[in-house]
């Protein structure tokens, strides 16, 4: 059974770093593509960044370029995403996902607050 385990989420004031951790078991992790979306209240699910399967590859979403990095430890089955200078429009439930072909595995979400 695959699980999909996101953590780091919290309270950070605008300028501020955090960085979010996500832990996928019961899949060969290091075939997979790992991506970041992320929610807004009131919004729909947005991409935020990806990852390839060996790290040759990243992507992002405009409006967290040059802010945030997305990395991952093949040994630890884990994909981190580092968020600095955060704004208050950044502010969601932030997900992750584990993507090969046709299968697509979300965890749960953790939640990021930007505000003072």
């Amino acid at each position: 059974q695959v699980h999909v385990v996101e953590s780091g989420g919290g309270l950070v004031q605008p300028g501020g770093s955090l960085r979010l951790s996500c832990v996928a078991s019961g899949l060969t992790f290091s075939r997979y593509v790992m991506r970041w979306f992320r929610q807004a209240p009131g919004k729909e699910r947005e991409y935020v960044a990806d990852i390839s399967a060996n790290s040759d590859m990243e992507g992002y979403v405009d409006s967290v370029k040059g802010r945030f990095t997305i990395s991952r430890d093949n040994a630890k089955n884990t994909v981190y995403l580092q968020m600095n200078s955060l704004k208050p429009e950044d502010t969601a439930v932030y997900y992750c996902r584990a993507d090969m072909g046709v299968d697509h595995y979300w965890g749960q979400g953790t939640q990021v607050t930007v505000s003072t």
